[in-house]
């Protein structure tokens, strides 16, 4: 029978409590967000929700084709320019999600012959890049740039080094001065991941790589989300010009891809422009993300300290999370829920995300319902 090893798959990841589902849910939601990526609060902001909608009843509900045809319109570049100055960076170019940016920022990048320098605890999407590009990888442990010193000594020729700045699973941040410093060293390239760095690290929100100093470099390219602090949906590739030409040119996501809608352009652009009039709200999520870990850990839970605003909270097991998260919800409390294959390490977690618009009291109250439901 067509697809049978399906079902067998299907049984395995019961027996292993690695079940996952779909679940809808409703325009207002009685629960406690910590599931998020609304670092920012801005998903619902007026102002976002409003430039979404101008820019549909202006450039209408989709973009119409690739951006090389016709799904490039005047607001995406508005969006380019505004977002590459933000960050400090030369260039920028949009994609229709941070997946497909970072699958073409990894894939144009590392050609024939070239050397893939990955962080093993790096992101589906940057690892799916690894995979599809025409150069070698090497994966190496995670966040020493020594191991990525000793992997660049290895090949002779292009090389690139990839990492997440911020990462998904615990939320800590990647050495990037270290990393920088190795790449140079050996002529390498820097492609980083900054989806879970903008708009909450750098001044005002900038991002990591504004940071660390790396902002504008000739040597350094980064990928950013729309969708997490921007409340948009979407992705962007920003570098040097001569890199993002490149890009045009040679990157399948981008090429063959149909071009982010206008209302996603247009929150995201609204969504920027507020938190450069409001660079407060990046410290904001930084604290509930350092108040949650502090109040976590004085509870006796396992927490890792967050470098941006992701905390992680340790689970017994795969079943263990999956009760505790399901706990959680019950008592009004939605939490992320991490297991394998997501987590590199295969440690099942709670992960909570910190949002800048987070009161005291709900802060309290996150505490207060994880530390009741632990298994």
């Amino acid at each position: 029978m067509a697809f049978a090893w399906i079902d067998e798959q299907a049984e395995l990841r019961r027996r292993a409590g690695l079940v996952r589902t779909l679940r809808p849910r409703p325009a207002q939601s009685p629960l406690l967000d910590l599931a998020s990526n609304d670092y920012l609060g801005l998903a619902r902001h007026p102002e976002v929700t409003e430039g979404a909608a101008r820019a549909a009843r202006t450039w209408g509900g989709g973009s119409t084709g690739s951006r090389l045809v016709t799904g490039t319109t005047e607001l995406h570049h508005e969006l380019e320019r505004e977002l590459a100055e933000f960050c400090g960076f030369e260039a920028a170019l949009v994609f229709s999600s941070g997946y497909a940016a970072n699958l073409a920022a990894v894939t144009a990048l590392a050609p024939h012959g070239s050397l893939i320098v990955s962080d093993a605890g790096n992101h589906a999407s940057l690892i799916d890049g690894c995979r599809l590009a025409r150069g070698s990888t090497q994966v190496v442990a995670h966040a020493e740039p020594d191991a990525v010193r000793k992997a660049l000594r290895t090949h002779e020729g292009a090389a690139v080094v990839v990492s997440d700045t911020v990462f998904s699973v615990d939320g800590d941040a990647a050495p990037l001065a270290g990393l920088a410093e190795a790449c140079r060293a050996h002529g390498a390239g820097l492609v980083v991941d900054d989806a879970h760095g903008l708009g909450v690290l750098g001044d005002g929100g900038r991002g990591a790589p504004h940071a660390a100093g790396l902002a504008g470099a000739d040597d350094v390219v980064v990928t950013v989300t729309l969708s997490k602090s921007l409340g948009s949906q979407g992705g962007a590739v920003l570098g040097p010009a001569r890199v993002i030409d490149h890009l045009v040119n040679a990157a399948r996501t981008f090429i063959f891809d149909t071009g982010l809608a206008p209302a996603a352009a247009g929150a995201a652009l609204a969504a920027l422009r507020l938190l450069r009039g409001e660079p407060q709200r990046a410290a904001r999520a930084r604290a509930v993300a350092a108040e949650l870990h502090a109040r976590l850990s004085a509870a006796g839970l396992e927490a890792v300290r967050p470098d941006a605003a992701v905390v992680s909270v340790r689970a017994p097991s795969p079943e263990g999370a999956v009760r505790w998260a399901a706990d959680c919800r019950a008592q009004g409390l939605a939490v992320g829920c991490f297991r394998p294959p997501s987590v590199p390490d295969g440690i099942s977690r709670l992960r909570l995300t910190a949002r800048a618009d987070l009161s005291d009291g709900q802060i309290e109250r996150a505490v207060r319902v994880i530390g009741e439901t632990r298994p």
